[in-house]
Formats: structure tokens, C-alpha cells, sequence
């Protein structure tokens, strides 16, 4: 820990102080496990903290090298991680296969990438750093499920002690016989190592004589055909033909397993840390490669221009309209960032944001035009009225002019309906007043959006925008 002082010293300079103390001690006294994998969401929960401010610390702590963060392709089905990445670059895949849910995903960011960190070995190392040292157990909680799994501190082994019949730990290269009695259950045979899974339906009238079967471990991922068995015992002949130890398991499909699994909680998702400010000030080109093409399957885009920004230059002069005209982009920055957005880009006046959900995008859109009021009433006139539009809708994270942008009609969408509003105005569309929480917001500021049914040039069809008073 002696080389971690200097380091936990220079993140409190950038970050909340009570935060890095809270990270510090879980560095220094956390069993192992809290020490893999930490989802930020959750450690936020644990201790009171602002989530934003959280994943910002965290971000930080990786950039100077106290963690190392993972981008982990998640099954959404039982919350098993399919690939890690030490990079969003190296999610290339188009498709992911879930063995264990018989399902196959395409995968997009909103929920299906997980962003983790992990104490890096400099600092602190972990049984996790070897993760074909650990337990079955352990490596099923630590490596197979993903942060959003909220499994028990207190109790874990007996739960699943509940759904497990049999856990081995075989060598690479090894034959292992296990001989055990069916129940008539529907059970499965996974390896959380190599993603192999054979399903077993067990029914009918119990056998006194001796089932066989047959699993080979491989890096294939492979999901053999149903095999129809009938209650009593069974003769399973495992091989690994892998170069690491393997970890097979028959477990029962019961309610003790599907509540493991079903028991879930927030995590952070790679969607919302593209639309975190944070990350993209301190990682900026190194998010995504040039020739990945990644699906959102929801975000919100704002954009935003200031009316008459040519004839404000020319009434007080370049340089008094430069100065006035950095506040503007100084003030929406730090309200972007506030509500969890971030900036993709300026335009000459312009500014294009992201948030992960409407509620915050329409949030940060009045406070805005309330900021931008206040600074006109402080300068005794109305230089500054902003023009803002807001949709939501899918998209494409792509990199473009080496930097991390977005591709696809709902940016196209957000950006005309912008150039509809006029001075001082919000236009969003339904898709954002659809959104139980922004519709909320709306009704307890006691706003009453005007409907317009218009055409927008490049749309095919017209749409529903709302004028936000």
C-alpha cells in the first residue's frame, strides 16, 4: 500500500475527499471479493453518496492506476458474463450466445455492457487476479456473475447449496466420472469456465438401473441437445480438453436458482458512462475504435443554439461576444454534467449533449433557459436566448474525427427539432414526454407543453413536437 499514499493523496485533489477516504478503506480492509468487479452504483448505495460524483472518483482512481476497468458483455437473461474487455474497442462480436439461457443476443450498450473496476495488483492483490485459483463457489460470485447479481454477503454458500447437486474442479486435460441419483427435475450440467452446458429433463417413472452420459469441455461453448433421463442414478463422464482447470456443475432449474438470479440490482452500464462528462474529458479518443459501429437501443439527445448570434457579434464586438458567448458554454457544461450528460460537441454556438434517460435531458434543458434568464438580468439585456430540442431514440456510438460521437436518425430528429424552437423555447418530442419521470417533472413545475403536429426536413413522416413554456 505504500505506492497507493501518493496516489489516494493526488485523487483527492480532483475528486470529493470523502469519497476517496471510503474507497481507501475498502482498499485497505475489504475482504477480497469487494475488491473484483466493483460496481460503483452499489458502492454509491452502500455509503450515501451521489452517484455521479461516485463513477467520477472511480474514473480518476482507474486513470491513475489504483483500479483497472473491465467492459463486461453480460447475458441479460441470467446476468452471466459472456466476454471481458479491458477496453469498449474490443467488443467486436455482433452477436453473444448464452449457453446457460439456450438464448442468443445482440449485443448493445444500454444493458448488456457492464463497466467494473478492480483493485489493479499494484495496489492490492486479490484472489481474483488468478481467478483458476478460486473456489467453484468463489468463481461463480467473482468471475461467472456480473455486478448486477445483488447475492448475499451472509448465506451465499447455502443458497447455493439449494439449486447445486455437484460442483467439481477439473484440471486441464482431466476425465472425471461423477456418479449421483436424478431427482425429477429439469437439470442442467454448466461449465462457468468454458460456457458448456448440457440440459437434462428428468421425468417419468424413477430408474433403478444406471444412466450414462457424456460432457466434453472445450472453448466451443458448446450447448448440446436436451438429453430426456428418468429419476435414479446417473454415470456423467466429463473431459476437459481445455489448457485451464474447468468447473462443472449440476445444478437443479429451481426456484432457488431462478431467485439467484432474478435478485438484481443497478449497475453501471456502458451506455451512461458514454454520456458521463467525466469519462469523456480524461478518456476522449480512447473510447472506441474507428471501424466499431455500436448499438444504443435508447438514449437522449439535446442540442442546443443561441438566436442571433451573428447580430451579437455584431452589436458588442467580437471580443465582448467571444467572452460572453465561453460563459454560455461554461454554464451548460456544468449543467450537463450535473444531470448526468455529457457534451459531445460544439458547433460554432451550438452545443450537442447526450443523457441516459429524457427526465435528466429535460431537466438540464430548464435549467438552461433559467441560467441563461438570471445571466440576462444580470447584464441588463437579452443577448443570450437559447434555442433547445430534445429526442430520444436509438442510436449508433461510432468514433468520428477522432472523437467519440453518435450516428442515426434520432440524432438527426434531435437537431431539426432544435431549429424549430425559437427564442427561449424547449421543443421535445413524445418519445421524451412519454418518459414517466420527465412527465412527472413536468407536472410538478406545473408546465403544460402545447402540442405541434410538424414536418421535418429530412423526416418522412411527420411527427408530435411539444413546446415547453
Amino acid at each position: 500500500m505504500s505506492e497507493a499514499q501518493p496516489l489516494f493523496e493526488a485523487l483527492r485533489h480532483s475528486v470529493r475527499p470523502e469519497i476517496v477516504d471510503a474507497i481507501e478503506r475498502m482498499v485497505l480492509e475489504a475482504p477480497d471479493r469487494k475488491l473484483n468487479r466493483v460496481n460503483a452504483l452499489a458502492f454509491a448505495a452502500d455509503h450515501g453518496f451521489d452517484e455521479e460524483q461516485t463513477i467520477s472518483t472511480f474514473l480518476h482512481a482507474a486513470r491513475l492506476g489504483l483500479f483497472e476497468m473491465s467492459w463486461n458483455v453480460l447475458c441479460p437473461g441470467c446476468g452471466g458474463v459472456l466476454d471481458v474487455n479491458t477496453s469498449l474497442r474490443t467488443v467486436q462480436s455482433e452477436s453473444y450466445s448464452c449457453t446457460l439461457c439456450a438464448a442468443g443476443y445482440e449485443p448493445t450498450l444500454d444493458e448488456m455492457v457492464e463497466v467494473t473496476f478492480t483493485v489493479s495488483p499494484r495496489i492490492r492483490h486479490i484472489a481474483a487476479h488468478n481467478p483458476h485459483h478460486l473456489s467453484p463457489l468463489e468463481y461463480f460470485r467473482q468471475i461467472y456473475w456480473s455486478s448486477g447479481i445483488d447475492l448475499p454477503d451472509e448465506g451465499y454458500e447455502e443458497k447455493i447449496d439449494q439449486f447445486v447437486i455437484e460442483a467439481l474442479e477439473l484440471p486441464p486435460g482431466e476425465k472425471a466420472v461423477v456418479s449421483l441419483q436424478l431427482p425429477a427435475e429439469f437439470v442442467i450440467i454448466f461449465d462457468p469456465v468454458t460456457h458448456s452446458a448440457q440440459f437434462l429433463d428428468v421425468k417419468g417413472e424413477p430408474s433403478k438401473e444406471r444412466q450414462s452420459i457424456s460432457l466434453v469441455l472445450d472453448r466451443m461453448h458448446r450447448l448440446s441437445e436436451t438429453v430426456e433421463l428418468r429419476p435414479g442414478p446417473l454415470r456423467i463422464v466429463i473431459e476437459n480438453h481445455t489448457q485451464v482447470r474447468t468447473l462443472p456443475s449440476v445444478c437443479i432449474a429451481n426456484d432457488a436458482l431462478h431467485g439467484v438470479l432474478g435478485n438484481r440490482r443497478p449497475f453501471l452500464t456502458a451506455k451512461r458512462l458514454l454520456s458521463n462528462q467525466t469519462f469523456r474529458d480524461i478518456y476522449r479518443t480512447e473510447t472506441i475504435d474507428i471501424n466499431q459501429r455500436l448499438k444504443i437501443a435508447s438514449l437522449t439527445f439535446l442540442f442546443t443554439d443561441l438566436r442571433g448570434s451573428t447580430e451579437l457579434y455584431e452589436r458588442v464586438g467580437d471580443l465582448a461576444a467571444f467572452d460572453l458567448v465561453k460563459t454560455h458554454f461554461s454554464i451548460l457544461h456544468e449543467i450537463v454534467g450535473a444531470e448526468a450528460g455529457a457534451v459531445v460537441k460544439t458547433i460554432g454556438d451550438a452545443v450537442m449533449a447526450t443523457f441516459p434517460t429524457p427526465d435528466r435531458a429535460l431537466a438540464a434543458a430548464m435549467r438552461m433557459r433559467d441560467a441563461m434568464s438570471s445571466l440576462n438580468k444580470e447584464r441588463g439585456n437579452d443577448d443570450l436566448l437559447l434555442k433547445i430540442g430534445i429526442h430520444e431514440g436509438p442510436c449508433i456510438a461510432v468514433s468520428l474525427n477522432e472523437r467519440q460521437d453518435y450516428f442515426g436518425q434520432t440524432v438527426n430528429i434531435a437537431s431539426r427539432v432544435q431549429h424549430l424552437a425559437t427564442s427561449s423555447e424547449i421543443f421535445a418530442t413524445s418519445a421524451v414526454l412519454q418518459n414517466i419521470r420527465a412527465a412527472e417533472l413536468l407536472t410538478t413545475r406545473g408546465l403544460k407543453p402545447q402540442s405541434h403536429h410538424v414536418s421535418l426536413r429530412g423526416i418522412t413522416d411527420a411527427i408530435d413536437i411539444f413546446a415547453i413554456p
